[in-house]
């Protein structure tokens, strides 16, 4: 896909490899699978001015806001070699993009620099125990009090919590009216009545948890756009990361496609190389089309955001719908290809079969991306 690219971004490309190759690697081996953010990782990527790319310019991006396409070339490169980096990376720009695009100036004058820094680290607060889908389903409540907000409620499959600094959570502050009736504020931890939650044990290694709302007074200040417009700034960010969601789903797969040609080149059955048998061949053809297929779809939704369009909503559900989905194929036929070996603890496939899996969940399950998908289409 370099040919859609323009310098800037084929240069962001070779420094994300590089800082993989250098840096990132040696830290990916010591942490290995954790369940708790590694703060070095996290040191590393704010030294390399990553973060910089979810800020705008006058924080210190090169472009006047965040570009799609950038944070997708980023993404899919971490995901595909350094996976704890790529957690980190994407929620710095998923728990801040909120403060981005609706914050107050005072907002985000006060957080842009925290953010660009990586002097602290940001997550996003949104699902619930009996609210997934259905952001309308809220029960966390904000109740004004003078000048403050006072949050009461349980969150779950938080990223990065217990070890993020900062939240942005998401409450109902008019529970009648359902969507409409929803604000973001900003959340540091630390405050009182704010408690980041117990960790969660995930199939794959993952820094999760639940975090727990009991009184917790947040100024006004710290709200998040206008009261009640916060069903709007959700939408709008999972607008942008979902696309981002189908990068990461191709770096893993390009990974599982990587380890599957190099296996059937060296493995050897019946005095040959198992890749000359025309039934890999075919699997691994496949394989290579599906994920030129899903690096297309994921790019063509980047680059129509960066050229101007508002939503793009119908293209990014398309892009994390078939990335995701085509991403599980791939793996799984990376790990066939490898036979008993592809199942073994420390086979490099069979993490990626444990890790692609949550993909095709998180930020709207592929049953939902097919229902906007269809929506859209049968609008007027």
């Amino acid at each position: 896909m370099d040919f859609l690219f323009n310098p800037e971004q084929v240069a962001l490309k070779q420094k994300v490899i590089a800082l993989c190759e250098e840096k990132l690697a040696p830290l990916e081996k010591k942490v290995g699978e954790s369940n708790v953010m590694s703060r070095e990782i996290a040191d590393v990527l704010a030294e390399s001015g990553l973060f910089k790319l979810f800020v705008p310019a006058q924080y210190g991006n090169t472009t006047p806001m965040p570009s799609l396409v950038s944070v997708c070339l980023v993404r899919e490169e971490l995901a595909r070699r350094c996976p704890n980096a790529e957690l980190i990376f994407v929620m710095q720009g998923l728990g801040s993009y909120p403060i981005v695009i609706t914050g107050s100036p005072e907002l985000q004058a006060k957080y842009c620099p925290l953010i660009a820094s990586g002097e602290k680290i940001f997550t996003l607060c949104l699902t619930e125990p009996n609210a997934g889908s259905d952001v309308g389903a809220l029960e966390t409540t904000a109740v004004k009090d003078g000048d403050r907000w006072i949050l009461n409620g349980q969150k779950i499959f938080t990223s990065l919590s217990p070890d993020a600094d900062i939240y942005t959570v998401f409450a109902k502050t008019d529970p009648d009216q359902g969507t409409r009736g929803i604000s973001a504020f900003v959340v540091e931890k630390g405050w009182q009545g704010f408690d980041p939650g117990k960790r969660m044990d995930l199939m794959a290694a993952h820094p999760i948890g639940a975090p727990v709302f009991t009184d917790c007074a947040v100024p006004q200040e710290n709200m998040v756009g206008e009261l009640n417009s916060g069903f709007k700034t959700v939408m709008r960010n999972l607008d942008f990361f979902r696309s981002t969601v189908g990068a990461a789903s191709v770096g893993m797969a390009q990974a599982g496609l990587d380890e599957a040609v190099a296996y059937a080149k060296k493995r050897r059955q019946f005095g040959k190389s198992i890749g000359e048998f025309q039934g890999i061949q075919f699997k691994l053809a496949d394989m290579a089309t599906e994920l030129a297929a899903s690096r297309a779809l994921v790019f063509r939704a980047a680059a129509i955001k960066d050229q101007g369009a508002e939503r793009i909503t119908l293209e990014s559900s398309m892009a994390k719908l078939y990335a995701t989905e085509a991403a599980w194929r791939i793996i799984d036929e990376a790990v066939q290809i490898h036979g008993g070996y592809g199942v073994i603890k420390g086979c490099h496939v069979e993490r990626l079969y444990r890790e692609i899996r949550a993909l095709r969940v998180y930020e709207g399950t592929s049953e939902i991306q097919r229902l906007v998908i269809g929506n859209m289409l049968l609008r007027d």
